[in-house]
């Protein structure tokens, strides 16, 4: 179990803050003058596009760059849908003083998404680089 987590680690520490973050009581900091609207779907953006950045890393130091394929891309994507997901539907049904919404899972996808697609076009660049 160690060593298939061994690089995974960092991941699985921000899928935590991710999922503390997402279940705590907030109050009323949404409302705050320092907050504009769509703050929140930004949040939720960035937050996943790191989510899915350390997993990629983690994903490329334990197999290398060239095992990243596409169909790999998609589970990962998925993986982080079903993650986001799942937090929207706690929030929706057990931590009822949040609420579970549609755009954050689009936003948590978008993020996912956008860290993808910047991570293989990374590693793309990197392979095609003329030296």
């Amino acid at each position: 179990m160690k060593i298939a987590l061994k690089y995974y680690g960092l991941t699985l520490l921000w899928a935590l803050f991710i999922f503390i973050l997402c279940s705590i009581k907030m109050g009323n900091v949404g409302h705050s003058p320092l907050f504009f609207p769509g703050f929140d779907k930004i949040t939720h953006c960035g937050l996943f596009f790191v989510l899915v950045v350390l997993y990629c890393t983690g994903y490329i130091k334990k197999r290398g760059p060239a095992n990243l394929n596409l169909a790999i891309c998609v589970i990962i994507i998925i993986a982080a849908f079903i993650y986001g997901g799942t937090i929207e539907l706690l929030q929706a049904y057990v931590f009822t003083w949040r609420s579970g919404e549609w755009s954050d899972l689009f936003a948590d996808t978008l993020g996912a998404s956008m860290a993808i697609f910047s991570v293989y076009l990374t590693l793309l660049a990197i392979k095609n680089v003329k030296a």
